[in-house]
């Protein structure tokens, strides 16, 4: 009897099937491992756009507040016969911080590190080395005016950009906060003081988070670092209004960890400051600074 050619179907063996499958996870593998390094370096792209974009954004904001220090509104006399000599009352040279109408004070390093001591309630020779301070505080005073307040037309605002510590779980960092005061001169107020009651104020507004470093230097009409920085309380107020132009650094730090290993201790990533200031870092996280120079346009001439 003769056997059907057509019945002889031949199929894959076990051997055939378990190269298919091996090739094909083979295959599988080689893919997720490009799609993740593509991922994970888009990722680290788009992060360190983000920080560099929020950075940026606020140091436009503090140019814009920087040019405005010193400026007054000289609008002769109004309609009813009020000169701003008449209006406000200017509190300048050895007045406090708090009180003091002057254009433009820096204060140097009002917070440690961790972001839980402050300069203020603590010693320094509590801590190790100035690098371990950190985050200036900078005070911003110009003029305005506005013809339909009936109390005061003539206005003076305060803006004040400072660093407060934040947290999340036990991640700790720095947020950036901004304050805007208005000077309240009335009649039943004749000595006047600041207040954040006005439309327009608010206190503590929190602008950035992840903050690792806030840093201003002011330098004088000859082009040299004032040191110390303008402040009322101290020696330096001769140099008040003899402020040309103001360095402005801010470092951010990525939200989520970045790199894939931390950085060795013999080896750490670095974070430099505005002159001899340096801090070192072994964590995963990426920091990046904008370094900015701001000429005043309305003191220092």
């Amino acid at each position: 009897m003769k056997k059907n050619k057509f019945n002889n179907n031949a199929g894959l063996t076990l051997i055939e099937i378990l190269i298919g499958v091996v090739i094909s996870a083979i295959m599988m593998t080689a893919m997720y491992t490009t799609y993740s390094v593509v991922n994970n370096s888009y990722s680290q792209v788009t992060d360190r756009a983000k920080i560099s974009r929020s950075g940026r954004d606020i140091v436009a904001m503090l140019m814009r507040d920087i040019r405005l220090a010193g400026f007054k509104y000289y609008f002769g006399k109004n309609t009813e016969g009020i000169s701003i000599a008449d209006e406000l009352i200017f509190k300048g040279g050895t007045t406090t911080v708090e009180q003091s109408h002057d254009p433009l004070i820096i204060v140097k390093d009002t917070l440690g590190w961790d972001g839980s001591e402050s300069i203020s309630t603590t010693p320094l020779d509590k801590h190790d080395s100035e690098k371990d301070l950190c985050c200036d505080r900078i005070h911003i005073v110009y003029g305005d005016f506005d013809q339909n307040d009936d109390k005061q037309k003539y206005k003076r605002y305060k803006i004040t950009y400072y660093a407060e510590p934040r947290s999340n779980g036990k991640d700790k960092y720095y947020g950036v906060y901004k304050t805007k005061e208005s000077w309240e001169q009335t009649a039943e107020n004749p000595s006047g003081s600041w207040i954040i009651s006005c439309p327009e104020c608010y206190e503590g507004e929190l602008i950035r988070d992840h903050l690792v470093d806030m840093e201003f230097v002011a330098f004088n009409t000859e082009g040299k670092a004032i040191f110390p920085p303008p402040n009322p309380d101290l020696d330096s107020r001769v140099h008040l209004y003899n402020i040309r132009s103001v360095d402005v650094r801010l470092t951010f730090r990525s939200k989520k960890e970045f790199f894939r290993f931390d950085a060795k201790p013999n080896k750490p990533r670095l974070v430099k400051g505005l002159g001899d200031r340096t801090r070192e870092f072994v964590d995963k996280y990426l920091r990046d600074s904008v370094v900015v120079t701001v000429h005043t346009r309305n003191i220092g001439s």
